[in-house]
């Protein structure tokens, strides 16, 4: 019975990343022996154990084979007689496909320490191409490691591409496309999430509202980048900037426009109405996808408000308190937060642009300050009852935005 560190441990050891979590391979050991000493079973479809102390997860070592269409069409094979080498052999990328022995030796069969030092993206083997999951988790890794210099083998681009063409992604349930589209709007550089999914064909088949995006033009004066896909692009990079690891605000930003792609050709490349007409394919999408509802109301108010967040110090002040009141950021500033941010991306997501001041943020937060120091307490003073209260509140509440714009 041998013990091995495996995986993102090793990678990321290579890398001069901080190691988060620790995944090991047994070699040697059948699920009786775990269960004597100690380790606790989790595993349902292939045997996996927690340390009865560290709590780190301990797997046998295994072979799988395909056995059906998507991911779950595989049967697992694991016995004291599996190598490590075979173990391996099953990952998706050379440089997850590493090891490291009890003294701290690295074993590399497949050539993953020669990959980081090339910076390269490149399968383990052929039956890459069995689980489709592995072209998200490219363009996952793409997103985390591109601002390292990795790019994607051609040979690995070649079977992603391979992947679209014969169906296989199209067996990807709506959960895991989510559970992996949501990890890459957390990583360092998320438009390289969409570049290898768009450049493999698979943006078309998953995201059809976003490839939409390609190729509208947008006007030079205020989109020097012109494509919107590439502007995409970059609001999402200025998110990852401005809320790093937050998923929320980057789903914000990808679906933000998605309006530009219903553009009538004539009137190109103005956009005017884009952010009414981009609610439909953004509901359509979360809905397909089963995004969690806050994402999906916070992205709709971001896709139809965010012109108006632009144009802050131009909004009357009762437009000011209906845009606050919409986002309910009277009772919960932190969802203002969130809007505030995926605008400033869309601010900064535009070539030349990229550390632009969003005085309007400020501006919004004051506003939205100065109308919840308003509450029903004085007038409940004066006697007022019922709607007259509500009416009071909201005359108050305007006066109050209006008294701002007026200092300022």
């Amino acid at each position: 019975m041998r013990t091995y560190l495996v995986g993102g441990a090793v990678r990321d050891k290579l890398l001069g990343r901080p190691v988060i979590d620790h995944d090991h391979v047994i070699v040697g050991a059948r699920p009786e022996h775990m269960l004597a000493l100690g380790y606790k079973p989790v595993g349902k479809d292939f045997p996996v154990f927690l340390h009865p102390k560290t709590n780190e997860e301990y797997a046998l070592a295994r072979t799988e084979r395909k056995t059906g269409r998507g991911y779950h069409g595989f049967a697992f094979h694991a016995d004291p007689d599996v190598t490590l080498e075979q173990d391996l052999a099953r990952r998706d990328l050379t440089i997850n496909a590493m090891a490291e022995d009890e003294d701290g030796r690295l074993v590399d069969p497949y050539g993953g320490a020669r990959d980081i030092e090339q910076r390269v993206l490149r399968h383990v083997s052929p039956a890459f191409v069995e689980d489709p999951v592995r072209l998200l988790r490219v363009a996952r890794f793409a997103a985390r490691f591109a601002p390292l210099g990795f790019t994607v083998a051609d040979e690995t681009m070649a079977l992603l591409q391979q992947m679209v063409r014969d169906g296989e992604v199209d067996h990807l349930v709506p959960e895991r496309v989510w559970a992996e589209t949501r990890k890459a709007l957390s990583e360092t550089q998320p438009s390289a999430f969409l570049r290898v999914l768009r450049e493999a064909g698979a943006l078309a088949v998953l995201f059809p509202e976003i490839d939409a995006l390609y190729g509208i033009p947008q006007r030079a004066e205020f989109h020097p980048e012109i494509d919107t896909g590439i502007h995409v692009e970059m609001v999402l990079d200025a998110a990852a900037r401005l809320a790093p690891g937050n998923d929320l605000v980057g789903f914000c930003a990808l679906t933000h426009d998605l309006g530009k792609a219903l553009t009538p050709k004539e009137e190109l490349p103005r956009h005017v109405g884009h952010e009414h007409r981009g609610v439909q394919p953004l509901r359509a999408l979360a809905a397909r996808l089963k995004v969690p509802t806050e994402h999906a109301e916070l992205a709709e108010l971001v896709c139809r408000e965010h012109l108006n967040a632009h144009r802050a110090f131009e909004l009357k002040p009762a437009t000011a308190l209906k845009l606050l009141t919409g986002l309910d950021a009277l009772r919960r500033p932190e969802r203002l937060q969130i809007f505030l941010t995926a605008c400033m991306a869309d601010k900064r997501g535009r070539l030349g642009h990229e550390s632009s001041e969003y005085p309007q943020a400020a501006w919004l937060q004051h506003a939205r300050d100065a109308a919840a120091s308003i509450t029903s307490a004085p007038f409940l003073a004066q006697g007022l009852q019922g709607q007259a209260i509500g009416a009071a509140i909201e005359k108050a509440r305007v006066q109050a935005i209006a008294n701002m714009k007026i200092a300022g």
